[in-house]
C-alpha cells in the first residue's frame, strides 16, 4: 500500500529510474506527487497577496508507474511462550 512519506522509484516516463518521497496522494484518480519528480512550469498571475511569475512545482504521477523501495517496519507483538 502506498502512503505519504514512503520512498518510491519511478518505472517509466521522463523521470525513469529516479527516486523520491511521496508528498501527496490522490486516491480517486490513483495518482501521487513525489518530491523532485515530474516538475512542471506554472504561470501564476499577480494578485494583491502574491507576486506572479513562472514557478516550478511537482505534478502527479500514476501509481502504476511507481515501485516501493522501503516500507515502514511493522512492529510485531512478541509472543509469550507458556
Amino acid at each position: 500500500m502506498i502512503k505519504k512519506g514512503l520512498k518510491v522509484k519511478v518505472l517509466c516516463g521522463k523521470d525513469k529510474n529516479k527516486e523520491g518521497e511521496i508528498i501527496e496522494i490522490d486516491r480517486n484518480n490513483f495518482r501521487a506527487k513525489i518530491k523532485g519528480i515530474n516538475m512542471i512550469k506554472k504561470h501564476i498571475k499577480t494578485t494583491k497577496e502574491k507576486k506572479g511569475g513562472i514557478i516550478t512545482k511537482e505534478n502527479f504521477v500514476h501509481i502504476s508507474n511507481l515501485k516501493l523501495l522501503e516500507e515502514k517496519k511493522l512492529s510485531k507483538k512478541k509472543e509469550v511462550k507458556k
